[in-house]
């Protein structure tokens, strides 16, 4: 817990301490200029962090080393690869086999973790999309 949070109880407490109006309105408005402060401080410090994450990123994509640079795309392959294995080949590979008389059951993929996996990056991918309809640069 930090000191934002005690702030809604500190301002009943103003209330019940501060009699004079006046004086009630001043710590209530110091209150609220210390309340201010601190979410801006903790909105600056999550842009600051994020800013630096998208440097690495950029870093990281122009980066000639497969290892670094290409685990987004690898990933999107594997991706890929996944659901056309699951919804292509095997469903082709089974019907050929049953057509030459063999009863072969190809192995079924874990389809809940591709997809969360394929919609994490397809979603990142839609928001930008959306940014740039919107004009947004």
């Amino acid at each position: 817990m930090n000191f934002l949070d005690f702030l809604p109880t500190i301002a009943k407490v103003i209330d019940k301490l501060i009699p004079d109006p006046t004086a009630k309105a001043q710590a209530q408005l110091d209150l609220l200029k210390l309340q201010q402060a601190g979410e801006f401080k903790e909105l600056d410090a999550d842009l600051a962090l994020k800013l630096e994450q998208i440097k690495v990123n950029a870093i990281e994509a122009q980066s000639p080393d497969f290892f670094r640079g290409g685990w987004r795309p690898f990933v999107g392959w594997v991706c890929g690869t996944g659901l056309a294995v699951q919804f292509l080949v095997a469903p082709v590979a089974t019907w050929a086999a049953a057509l030459l008389g063999h009863a072969v059951a190809f192995p079924s993929l874990d389809m809940g973790t591709l997809l969360t996996l394929l919609g994490g990056l397809l979603g990142l991918g839609t928001l930008r999309t959306a940014e740039k309809f919107k004009g947004v640069s």
